[in-house]
């Protein structure tokens, strides 16, 4: 394989993270919910601690396992970040939620 075709099967893989990144975020919204509920709250560190342990069960590499759990943290904090939009969420002036994750918002 050329640069190119590497640079073809990165954009394909690129395309996957998003769509496999995008399911983690609904997933985590609708656990937000659930939190909201339950009145649980939003920062668990024995599930972060599990989640980084089945991550880091999963690693063949090249990907060293610290450099896997770096991007890992940002992926929880934004997780993190989504539940806690659905707990407490932003409002605009007329009153309606700006998160991206809106079920009213058809795009």
């Amino acid at each position: 394989m050329d640069i190119s075709d590497w640079r073809k099967k990165i954009d394909e893989l690129d395309r996957q993270l998003v769509q496999l990144l995008s399911q983690r975020a609904q997933a985590a919204h609708e656990i937000g919910k659930l939190k909201r509920d339950a009145g649980l709250p939003i920062y668990e560190p024995d599930r972060e601690q599990t989640v980084f342990s089945n991550v880091r069960s999963v690693n063949q590499g090249p990907l060293p396992d610290r450099d896997l759990l770096r991007i890992y943290e940002r992926v929880m904090d934004i997780m993190r970040q989504i539940q806690q939009e659905e707990i407490a969420p932003h409002r605009t002036i007329d009153g309606s939620s700006d998160t991206e994750l809106d079920t009213d918002v058809n795009d």
